[in-house]
């Protein structure tokens, strides 16, 4: 079956556990980095993104099954993260033209932010510009700052949030059909309604949220804590897709033993490996990895992962090969 055949839910959990990487493509939040931020003025937070076009398209070329986007609309000091920088869907058209295979997702658009009508033909246009490989996650948001600042209510986002949610999955037709102006339509339209995956609860009831979303992104945890937060999906919304993701810092001796840090892990291929069995017998079904603590360089790391790790859960052994022996001849 080619790949654009499939849905991209089906493609994010063919074969079992995938992985995935998330944006920002820098390492930003090691020594290393701090100490070129500095230097380059940027704010605390605000990643390097001279090689994001380059590293997407490598990770692409490798196999990794998902490319995740943030969505945050402002700077907030006291967040200190302007995550990639870049308007959310600006971003993922963009990348939909510079990849050819990698799912894009979002991890996860604040909806009751954002205007209905524009959020659901921006979607849309990144679903058709990129052949069908976006999975919409979306939130209720929470960042108190950012609501006056665009005239929504922040009491009232989880009402806004199912609002929301109601148009995007018919395509804004009941909304457009109260409207004055007979046979309105939003464009592009869709050959299938998009998948939407919710991060956390985004203010609804477990069953909510277990009936009308597609799948779950979940914080980052230990495996111990996936087996319980699996167990609670799994009760509200069946086998619907679970993903995660693990803030990596891989070290360069394969055998360099576990470490746990915030969100994340430090460790040689060994560990992770070892990690990524025991998550997926707890029923993950994605992991994106997420590299700003990572103090290698990144393409070291993900050839390394792409022919060392990846092919133990999606085996891709031949994309992987292909893309060594070319940069062997570079």
């Amino acid at each position: 079956m080619s790949s654009f055949m499939a849905s991209a839910l089906q493609r994010l959990t063919a074969g079992g556990l995938s992985i995935g990487i998330e944006a920002p493509l820098d390492k930003d939040w090691t020594p290393a980095g701090e100490a070129a931020r500095r230097q380059a003025g940027r704010l605390p937070g605000e990643p390097d993104l001279q090689r994001h076009a380059e590293l997407a398209q490598l990770a692409d070329r490798l196999g990794f099954r998902a490319l995740w986007v943030r969505d945050v609309p402002l700077y907030d000091p006291s967040f200190g993260d302007a995550a990639q920088v870049f308007e959310v869907f600006s971003y993922l058209g963009y990348l939909a033209g510079v990849t050819r295979d990698i799912l894009l997702g979002t991890a996860a658009v604040v909806l009751p932010i954002r205007e209905p009508l524009l959020t659901l033909k921006a979607a849309a246009s990144v679903q058709r510009l990129s052949g069908e490989r976006l999975l919409l996650g979306v939130a209720s948001g929470d960042r108190p700052v950012e609501y006056p600042l665009f005239g929504r209510d922040y009491d009232s986002r989880g009402s806004r949030f199912r609002e929301q949610v109601a148009l995007l999955r018919d395509g804004a037709s009941a909304r457009l059909a109260d409207a004055s102006t007979p046979g309105l339509v939003a464009l592009p339209r869709l050959a299938a309604p998009l998948p939407l995956l919710v991060a956390g609860l985004a203010q609804q009831s477990p069953g909510w949220i277990g009936q009308h979303m597609d799948g779950c992104l979940a914080y980052p945890g230990t495996p111990e804590d996936h087996v319980r937060r699996v167990a609670a999906w799994r009760s509200v919304a069946g086998n619907k897709p679970y993903a995660s993701f693990i803030h990596l810092d891989l070290a360069e001796r394969p055998d360099a033993p576990l470490q746990r840090h915030r969100f994340g892990l430090r460790g040689g291929r060994t560990a992770l490996i070892a990690e990524l069995r025991a998550l997926r017998a707890a029923g993950v079904d994605h992991v994106g990895l997420h590299f700003r603590r990572n103090q290698r360089p990144l393409d070291e790391t993900f050839h390394e992962i792409a022919e060392q790790v990846l092919p133990l859960f999606h085996p891709q052994p031949d994309k992987a090969a292909a893309v060594a022996a070319e940069t062997s001849h570079d």
